[in-house]
C-alpha cells in the first residue's frame, strides 16, 4: 500500500480533515451503516470524475447522492407524497430514493449519468451525516471498491481494493448492516425497485399502499447502481444454490453456509453466513465473507441455498451478479 493513503481513526480531527479534502475535490472514503462508501463532492465535476477513475467505474453508471437530511435532500430533487412517505419511515436509513432532480440542483450530471432524475439517501450512521453536514454540500459515494467487485464493509477493504487511488479513509470500524441500500425509483406511476438492499420490497409496499415492481437488469443504462448483470464479483468463480462440492469443476471449493440444515461435508473450508438461517445476519456478514473467502489456494466460491424471502432477496441479487460472466473492466473516457 502507498503511503499516500491515510486511514484515520474517526475523531473531530479526522472529521475536519476529511470535510477539507471533500471541499477541495479530493476522494475520501467513510463508513455508512450499510457499506464504506467513495464520497466526492457531487457537485464538482472533476471531484466526481476522480470517483469513476479511481473504481474503474463505466460512466454511465450513476451515483447516489448522500445528504444529512431530507431537507437537504429537497433542494435537488422533487419529493411527492410517496417520497415523504418513504423518506418518514425510513429514513435516516438504507434507503434510496431515485427521484426527478430539481431544475436548480447544483449536482454534476456526471453524478446522474446525464439523466434527468437524482439518486437521494440519507445515511443512519452517525460519523456519515456528520461528516455531511461538515462539507455542506451532496457526496456522491458508490462502494469504496474497485467497480463489479466486492463491496467493502471495513477500512481494510477499501485499502485492498483501492489503496493508493484514494487519499484518505475515515476509519469508523465494520459497517453494521453490510448490504447496500434498497433503491426505489419513484419518478412514474409505479413504484419500482431497482435495487432490492436493507429495505424489502413488502416494508415499502405496506407504507404507500401499493404493489412494488422488480426492475429488470440494465447493462447499457442503469437508473442506479447495482443493476448492471456482473456485479459484486470477487476474483474466484461464484456457484449458487451450492448443496455439495463440484469437485470436478472445482479441485478446492470454499463455502458460505446459511441455515441449521446446510450440507458443508466435503468442502474444502466453510464460513458461515449464519448458522440459524437469520437473513439480517447474512446480510450483515455477506461481503466480509465475500472478502474472507476470495483466496487464491481455493478455486471457487460455492454459496448455499438462501431462501429469496426478506432480506434473502437482496442476498441472492447480490450472489447472482457476483456469480454473472465477467465484464471486461471499463476505464472512464
Amino acid at each position: 500500500m502507498s503511503p499516500a493513503l491515510t486511514i484515520r481513526p474517526y475523531s473531530e480531527g479526522a472529521l475536519t480533515q476529511a470535510a477539507a479534502k471533500l471541499r477541495a475535490g479530493e476522494l475520501v472514503a467513510f463508513p455508512t451503516e450499510t457499506v464504506y462508501g467513495l464520497g466526492a463532492d457531487a457537485t464538482n465535476d472533476d471531484a466526481v470524475a476522480g470517483i469513476f477513475s479511481a473504481k474503474q467505474r463505466p460512466s454511465f453508471n450513476p451515483l447516489i447522492s448522500h445528504f444529512p437530511d431530507r431537507d437537504a435532500a429537497a433542494k435537488h430533487a422533487v419529493f411527492d407524497a410517496r417520497a415523504d412517505k418513504l423518506a418518514a419511515a425510513f429514513w435516516p436509513g438504507a434507503l434510496t430514493l431515485v427521484l426527478p432532480k430539481r431544475d436548480d440542483s447544483t449536482v454534476s450530471q456526471l453524478t446522474t449519468a446525464g439523466l434527468p432524475s437524482i439518486a437521494v439517501r440519507v445515511p443512519a450512521h452517525d460519523m456519515a451525516r456528520a461528516l455531511l453536514r461538515a462539507v455542506g454540500r451532496p457526496i456522491a459515494a458508490p462502494s469504496a471498491n474497485r467497480s463489479g467487485r466486492i463491496s467493502p464493509t471495513t477500512a481494510a477493504h477499501v485499502a485492498a481494493s483501492l489503496g493508493n487511488a484514494i487519499g484518505m479513509i475515515l476509519d469508523g470500524g465494520p459497517c453494521g448492516v453490510g448490504l447496500e441500500s434498497t433503491v426505489i425509483d419513484l419518478t412514474t406511476d409505479q413504484v419500482v425497485m431497482l435495487r432490492p438492499g436493507g429495505i424489502t420490497g413488502d416494508q415499502v409496499a405496506e407504507i404507500l399502499g401499493t404493489d412494488v415492481v422488480m426492475a429488470e437488469t440494465d447493462d447499457t443504462a442503469p437508473k442506479s447502481p447495482g443493476m448492471m448483470t456482473s456485479h459484486y464479483a470477487p476474483g474466484l468463480p461464484v456457484r449458487l444454490n451450492a448443496t455439495a462440492p463440484d469437485t470436478e469443476k472445482y479441485g478446492h471449493e470454499i463455502l458460505l453456509a446459511f441455515g441449521p440444515d446446510c450440507v458443508t461435508k466435503g468442502f474444502d473450508k466453510v464460513l458461515w453466513l449464519s448458522k440459524t438461517g437469520n437473513d439480517r445476519e447474512a446480510a450483515a456478514n455477506l461481503f466480509a465473507k465475500l472478502h474472507e473467502a476470495d483466496q487464491p489456494r481455493f478455486d471457487g466460491i460455492a454459496i448455499a441455498p438462501i431462501p429469496d424471502t426478506g432480506l434473502g432477496l437482496a442476498i441472492n441479487d447480490r450472489m447472482k451478479r457476483a456469480s454473472a460472466p465477467r465484464a471486461p473492466v471499463q476505464s472512464n473516457p
